[in-house]
């Protein structure tokens, strides 16, 4: 006996909705076992920068976070929800992170007793360590995260006491608004160092740095400096142009030499830059330069040369001016003044103004850092490219912290849309009148087939 239509229909239905629910279930399982995400934002809002990932990714053990917030905000809203919802974006990455919510209202004396002062303020712990965190963005949450990653204190102090530029400073020549600041921020303590009173370079010291000195050092000065590599310091030392002030037997010391003169990159001046900068664009392979692609600037370097010493391995860092030159002459940097090339005197690019050095001593690893500038990391010049992450790099690795070298956060891309007047006009009008229009168009068309 033949089906009837309607049986038909009805094993089709069913076989339908059976199949559906099937793919439906299957696809519910799936998603529960496995997490797949995937943020199509312009501006990536939804996921972290590699920088923050992987500064979660060096944290091995769990991170306990207490929010301090009340329910509702009077201006922010629903604070706890804000707070949850970001703190979800490194949860995804590291999910033993634990969020616990207090309400100051009605547990004063806890919050009494954290010294909570903001409603919405947040006590980040690791390792039994703890720091107090009053704004939410990812910025200040990963470089509050960096600096509980120091685990063990790391002192970094600069010698002081001849006009050098400060790693505290706030002078445009000085060091401190900027790079001296990051340091701070990922967790390095920093202080300054004058050897004619010191008896000598404390042993805490992480790493001593050396920037320009305007006056000579006394003999007994470099003496205690060069005791301080004997023992194994770690040092970057900071070489502009110009006199050493003493320090030629520190150059002796690290079999380097300083030859005098300029480095001039053309490249440089076709970025509209004076012709006395030098631009760092690829870098040799190195822990310091470990996935780092920024383009940095160097006001006025020297070049760097050092002879063959099988104690210490050698390493570049940055080369620049491969179309350029070391110039013994100061350039003409007066505006649409062209640098040349004077074969008789100039010594062709390209040229080394960075390096590493590195040796095993008294059962430990000593590391150096000598860069032919000091500029790079001013006040007045830290804030061009990768600069300041460069500089930071170099302090890790020399801190032995090359874990917590990371690319610094990427800058957003602009997604503004600036429109003419007559671009609107032309959108409104679709929008308001073209469209309205050719929609009862279609619906009257669609009106009168029927109706046929």
């Amino acid at each position: 006996m033949p089906r009837k239509p309607y049986q038909s229909n009805l094993l089709l239905n069913l076989a339908f909705v059976l199949a559906l629910t099937g793919i439906a279930g299957g696809l519910g399982y799936l998603s529960a076992r496995y997490h797949i995400q995937r943020d199509v934002t312009y501006n990536t809002l939804n996921s972290l920068d590699p920088g923050s990932v992987a500064v979660l990714r060096q944290l091995e053990g769990p991170v306990a976070i207490t929010v301090y917030a009340t329910e509702q905000d009077a201006q922010h809203g629903d604070v706890r929800k804000i707070i949850r919802d970001f703190l979800s974006l490194y949860q995804r990455y590291k999910p033993d992170i634990k969020l616990v919510f207090v309400d100051p209202s009605k547990e004063p004396e806890q919050a009494r007793a954290a010294q909570i002062r903001f409603n919405g303020e947040m006590v980040v712990e690791y390792a039994g360590h703890s720091e107090h965190l009053t704004k939410i963005n990812e910025p200040a949450l990963t470089g509050t995260l960096l600096r509980l990653a120091h685990t063990r204190d790391q002192t970094v102090m600069y010698l002081d006491g001849h006009g050098e530029p400060k790693l505290d400073g706030i002078a445009n020549y000085d060091l401190g608004s900027v790079f001296g600041a990051k340091l701070k921020q990922n967790g390095f303590h920093i202080g300054s160092l004058n050897l004619a009173l010191a008896q000598e370079v404390p042993d805490n010291v992480s790493v001593l740095v050396i920037t320009q000195p305007q006056l000579d050092l006394m003999p007994g000065e470099v003496d205690k400096l060069l005791r301080h590599i004997d023992r194994g310091g770690n040092l970057l030392w900071l070489v502009d142009t110009g006199p050493l002030h003493g320090l030629e037997r520190l150059a002796e010391k690290l079999d380097l030499q300083l030859p005098p003169g300029i480095v001039i990159d053309p490249a440089a001046s076709a970025m509209n830059a004076p012709s006395t900068w030098s631009l760092g664009a690829t870098y040799p392979p190195h822990p310091v330069t470990r996935n780092f692609n920024l383009i940095t600037a160097f006001p006025y370097a020297r070049p760097l040369i050092w002879n063959e010493n099988h104690d210490w391995q050698h390493q570049e860092l940055v080369e620049v001016a491969p179309r350029g030159w070391v110039s013994r002459n100061k350039p003409d940097n007066q505006p649409g003044a062209k640098p040349h090339f004077d074969k008789q005197h100039d010594i062709p690019g390209p040229a080394v103004i960075a390096m590493a050095l590195q040796r095993r001593i008294n059962n430990r690893g000593q590391r150096i850092v000598v860069v032919g500038n000091g500029a790079f990391l001013a006040n007045s010049y830290a804030g061009n490219g990768g600069n300041v992450d460069l500089g930071v790099n170099m302090v890790n690795w020399l801190a032995s912290d090359e874990n917590l070298i990371t690319i610094q956060p990427r800058a957003a891309r602009d997604s503004s849309l600036v429109l003419s007047k007559r671009e609107l006009e032309i959108i409104s009008g679709f929008f308001l009148l073209a469209l309205p229009l050719l929609l009862a168009g279609a619906g009257i068309y669609l009106w009168r087939k029927r109706r046929a």
